[in-house]
């Protein structure tokens, strides 16, 4: 069987194709593989989870009698002390849980300082 003469080169282009598309997609198109798709989709579940409740210690942090006292004490900590002192006070403790989350805390009290 012959085959003919504009095959070899044909089969030459398609793979030199398939190699620059796969390059071009995957540094420039978007593409990703299944691992670092799943690892996105956790950490921005984890982000969002964290968004969610934090607006709970924030509402836990609106029922607290000392409301006013460790506001200004949170506002005029650094920002590495803040999610501590949210921790401390007991705001970024969900119901059901023993502890708190330092996620949680931090991301608290970026709203309540604001």
């Amino acid at each position: 069987m012959k085959t003919p003469e504009w095959l070899k080169p044909g089969l030459y282009g398609a793979a030199c194709g398939a190699v620059a598309l796969a390059a071009i997609g995957f540094s420039w198109g978007g593409w990703v593989t299944g691992g670092t798709a799943r690892t996105m989709a956790a950490d921005q579940s984890k982000a969002e989870i964290v968004t969610a409740l934090s607006l709970i210690c924030v509402d836990q942090s609106k029922r607290d009698p000392q409301l006013a006292e460790r506001v200004a004490a949170i506002k005029t900590a650094s920002s590495w002390n803040r999610g501590d002192l949210v921790l401390k006070n007991g705001w970024a403790t969900m119901p059901g849980s023993a502890e708190g989350n330092s996620q949680v805390a931090k991301d608290c009290a970026d709203k309540i300082a604001a």
